[in-house]
């Protein structure tokens, strides 16, 4: 019998071969107890459970806002129903508008320092040196009677005491009445406010979490009356809404929820306009013209008009409102529906707004309904106002100015095409798919911005997506770890918040759809989850597990790496040796020889480009020893198996896990006659061995090269050492960079 020169390590799986006093990190262990223990509200499919319940909240309100004194006004009757099987003793609301009274917290817990030449306009926000008086002014919070009710109010929460325990089933019915000061955005920034322009001397409103409104009370933690202190945003339980909104009469305004009195507040041109736009499919029909909106900027009036909106099963309620307001819409069809894509927007947004928001707002419905649900609502609606993006329920308030001479940039255009795509996109996550954005702001930061790159990329040719692409996140994650912190963190303990909420959640999904599930799995995937909790309240775990459930992938090891770790990925082309097998006529020629070719290791040969120039080390197949047949009867034929690897060329690639976060490999191996193949090994080959593992490719033609990672879909922070052959030569380096379009 012939002598094995080949270690059987090379043809069979790579040994575990973990340090005996290194503890394991466990990378592929499941879950488990990280999650929470199903039950019968949320099962362990992901899937709410049978006996999923939550709460829901109607409104009756009627709001005022003063153009003279930019202050908001209203009373609101709050029908609150337990549909929980507990008994409620008090009820918790929210005062948003309290993150801006002069005790808050919010400025409180801000470091501030003093530096050489502060602008004025950052010193009154930093510092909160501000005359405004901001914050809810409560007038009154009575029960159905009129009795008054205690409530005692703690920063951005109050509590409201009720008369007889709220069983299960039952419904409880209160008043609020309130008034507060609109925030001037220029001055103090907020998700909500007014912009003024001086040139005519109007206001633009932009006017969201304006009344008190309930927090969410549910199955995972009770009451969610976490203190809003400006970044984690608003969990809300869902109602129905009827809104009386009193604006000067020669206002136009944007809202939530469908207008019921149009023949009170629009023209009849305006009217015969709008039904033109609920036929047309192909454009924009501009019904609030920019002749008009001039014509108002010109005189104020001193009348009153009242618009009437419901708004049926939404978590919230926002609107805008201007004397300045062109209004163009256009008609969409998603699956049975037609609902209104629209924009609002001054002349200052022009040409820019009135050529691309609502056609922006149409294909973000398009694009999301194929990934989500298909849009319920009867509209989406993209506002124009400086520097923000912010989102409610139909509604969205967004950036993207053209300079005064109507001429922009590239660079305005998509980043104002991008805003409005995540805003209206918004309306999915978290408007509908209603996750907790005060704890987890990747649930609907990430899952958002995933989602407005599919559609920046389906709906434009050649879109410069900032977030979503793999390499777009590289230099965030091989920052330093002391300024990141995992996905999975509370909103307020974030750092670097766009990369960690927006970015990094997006990459990951983008990863996971194109290189680890592939598009199919993944997007059946995601809509089952979207469909499982649509007009629900989603836990981290329901769409960790939703995602298996629905796929038959095990992605355990892939949150654990990218949602609870600040690992990134760096695997590195350690070593690789060429083999091919040894034949009669070699051994002749080698004989009393001692041969060693084709240990081909980068880390060796000093300054020395590694190669194949060696050749490859010859290894030698041998006669089956009958000791490994076991209690089998039958022989395989060894010399058919050895002629088979006759003139094949066997590579043995080493690879090394520097980032720490486990990934697929993905290699490409060009052969000497220019041609190129690439084969994808899933990310468990790492199960056994987390740093380091080796695998070994069969070729009938001689390599040349090996690329690990080539079309950068890994995030692979290191890409100099997924080269091999390696060189210490820069020219080599910069060569292979500007191939790859670095």
């Amino acid at each position: 019998m012939k002598r094995v020169i080949l270690s059987l390590a090379v043809l069979l799986p790579f040994h575990f071969s973990l340090a005996q006093e290194k503890q394991w990190e466990g990378k592929f262990e499941q879950l488990g107890t990280d999650l929470p223990t199903p039950n019968e509200y949320r099962t362990g499919s992901g899937a709410p459970g049978k006996a999923y319940w939550q709460q829901q909240a109607n409104y009756e309100i009627d709001v005022e806002l003063d153009d003279k004194n930019q202050s908001v006004t209203g009373k609101e009757k709050i029908t609150y129903i337990n549909n929980s099987p507990d008994v409620l003793r008090y009820l918790w609301v929210q005062l948003d508008q309290n993150v801006r009274e002069s005790g808050t917290n919010t400025y409180k817990i801000q470091e501030t320092s003093i530096r050489d030449s502060i602008p004025a306009k950052f010193a009154t926000q930093g510092l909160g040196i501000t005359d405004y008086d901001g914050g809810f002014k409560i007038k009154s919070v009575t029960d159905a009677a009129g009795k008054t009710l205690p409530y005692i109010i703690n920063k951005t929460m109050m509590r409201v005491d009720i008369p007889q325990p709220l069983k299960s089933g039952d419904s409880f019915t209160f008043g609020v009445e309130w008034s507060y000061n609109i925030n001037d955005r220029m001055q103090l920034g907020g998700r909500s406010g007014l912009e003024y322009f001086p040139k005519d001397d109007n206001y633009l409103y932009t006017i969201a979490q304006f009344f008190p409104r309930m927090a969410v009370y549910d199955d995972y933690e009770g009451w969610q009356n976490k203190q809003f202190l400006g970044r984690g945003e608003f969990a809300l339980p869902f109602g129905d809404y009827k809104v009386k909104i009193t604006v000067p009469s020669d206002h136009i305004v944007a809202s939530t929820g469908t207008l019921q009195n149009p023949k009170d507040v629009l023209s009849k041109q305006q009217i015969e306009r709008l039904e033109q736009a609920e036929k047309s499919f192909d454009k924009p029909v501009i019904i609030a013209t920019q002749a008009e909106a001039i014509e108002r900027e010109k005189s104020k009036s001193n009348k009153k008009s009242t618009w009437v909106f419901h708004a049926d099963n939404v978590r919230d309620f926002a609107f805008a409102t201007s004397r300045k307001f062109i209004w163009d819409a256009q008609a969409v069809k998603i699956g049975n529906k037609t609902p209104m894509a629209m924009s609002y927007y001054p002349k200052e947004g022009n040409p820019l707004w009135e050529q691309e928001s609502t056609k922006a707002v149409k294909n973000t419905l398009e694009t999301y309904s194929k990934y989500t649900i298909d849009y319920p609502y009867p509209k989406a609606i993209s506002v124009h106002s400086a520097s923000i993006g912010m989102e409610y329920p139909m509604i969205c308030f967004n950036f993207g100015r053209p300079n005064e001479d109507g001429t922009y940039s590239d660079i305005t255009k998509y980043r104002m095409i991008g805003v409005i795509i995540h805003e209206v996109g918004h309306n999915f996550f978290p408007m509908i798919i209603n996750s907790d954005e005060r704890q987890w702001t990747w649930m609907d930061e990430g899952l958002n911005t995933f989602v407005q790159y599919r559609t920046e990329q389906e709906q434009y040719d050649d879109f410069p997506s900032r977030r979503g692409p793999a390499k777009g996140i590289v230099d965030y994650m091989k920052g330093d770890k002391a300024f990141i912190r995992p996905i999975m963190t509370n909103s307020e303990q974030i750092m670097q918040f766009g990369n960690n909420a927006y970015a990094k959640p997006a990459t990951a999904l983008s990863i996971l759809r194109e290189t680890i599930m592939g598009p199919e799995l993944f997007d059946a995937a995601f809509k089952e989850y979207a469909q499982r909790w649509a007009f629900k309240h989603p836990k981290p775990a329901d769409f960790f597990r939703s995602m298996e459930d629905a796929s038959a992938v095990d992605l355990d090891w892939f949150w654990k790496g990218w949602f609870y770790t600040t690992d990134h990925v760096d695997i590195a082309v350690d070593e690789v040796k060429w083999f091919k097998l040894r034949t009669e006529e070699s051994d002749i020629e080698n004989k009393g020889k001692k041969v060693k070719k084709g240990d081909l290791t980068a880390k060796e040969g000093e300054g020395k480009a590694m190669d194949f120039s060696n050749g490859p080390e010859e290894f030698s197949l041998v006669e089956t020893d009958p000791r490994y047949y076991g209690e089998f009867m039958n022989r395989v034929d060894d010399k058919a198996i050895i002629q088979k690897f006759v003139d094949k060329n066997l590579y043995q690639v080493t690879f090394r896990n520097e980032g720490g976060l486990v990934m697929p490999i993905i290699v490409e191996f060009t052969f000497a006659d220019g041609s190129k193949t690439i084969e994808k090994i899933p990310a468990e080959i790492w199960r056994m061995n987390e740093e380091k593992v080796s695998k070994v490719f069969v070729f009938n033609k001689e390599v040349t090269n090996v690329v690990l990672d080539p079309k950068e879909e890994t995030a692979d922070t290191d890409v100099e050492d997924n080269i091999f052959p390696r060189t210490e030569v820069p020219s080599k380096f910069d060569e292979f960079k500007d191939k790859k379009g670095k």
